[in-house]
């Protein structure tokens, strides 16, 4: 069989956890506003569900009652809580040196956030990799989150001539995203959680930092892309 070429294969990456250190800044902003609305959380069950889209996180961790009755003003306290402390929020090493060189050998790279819309925006700034992504997609362009597929298929069908692809996440629900879509998932632990879990969820690969999956052989990695 014959190997795909790099222009064929899209290389699919999460943002937070990912290729910036925003993980446990999204768990402080949810606690807080769990905090602010009387509903107890503890903080480790927060971090539990980060990686999930806010429209899972809330029934998740405190129930589907408390979803109901005050899902939405819980999602907008977590995005004030957020947005006073993400200046505090860094580049993992090596994640632009990711992008720019996969794309430097013809990878087509996409990324695909259940973040918000302006928070991916302001990730793609801060790294500076505007001009190497293929395309973006985040929460605001799907009806169901991770660890739904459909945030990947919706990122495959804005890109062109893909036949193979991979993804890049930090979290088992990336890595479900992922095998629901027919995919292998790359796990990182920046996010938190550990290799074991990340390899027990069915990561293909599991590193610490975007850095080291520059030399993966990504070829190898990629999957038939099901057809859209």
């Amino acid at each position: 069989m014959t190997s795909p070429s790099p222009r064929s294969c899209a290389l699919l990456l999460d943002i937070d956890g990912t290729l910036i250190d925003s993980t446990y800044h999204h768990a402080l902003a949810w606690h807080r506003a769990f905090h602010e609305l009387d509903v107890g959380v503890p903080l480790f069950r927060i971090h539990r569900a980060v990686g999930m889209g806010g429209d899972k996180l809330v029934g998740h961790v405190a129930g589907e009652r408390v979803e109901r009755q005050i899902g939405d003003r819980l999602r907008g306290a977590w995005h004030d809580h957020y947005v006073a402390i993400k200046d505090q929020v860094t580049p993992l090493s090596g994640a632009a040196e990711l992008v720019n060189t996969m794309t430097e050998r013809g990878f087509q790279v996409a990324l695909a956030s259940s973040g918000e819309p302006e928070f991916a925006a302001e990730a793609v700034a801060m790294l500076g990799i505007g001009d190497d992504i293929a395309a973006l997609t985040t929460s605001a362009d799907v009806d169901d989150s991770k660890p739904e597929p459909d945030l990947l298929g919706e990122t495959l069908s804005r890109l062109d001539g893909v036949t193979h692809a991979v993804m890049v996440g930090d979290t088992p629900y990336d890595v479900e995203a992922a095998r629901r879509a027919g995919l292998g998932c790359v796990g990182l632990r920046s996010g938190g959680y550990s290799e074991a879990e990340l390899a027990d969820a069915g990561a293909v690969w599991v590193a610490d930092l975007p850095g080291d999956l520059v030399d993966l052989d990504w070829i190898r990695l990629a999957r038939p892309v099901r057809s859209q």
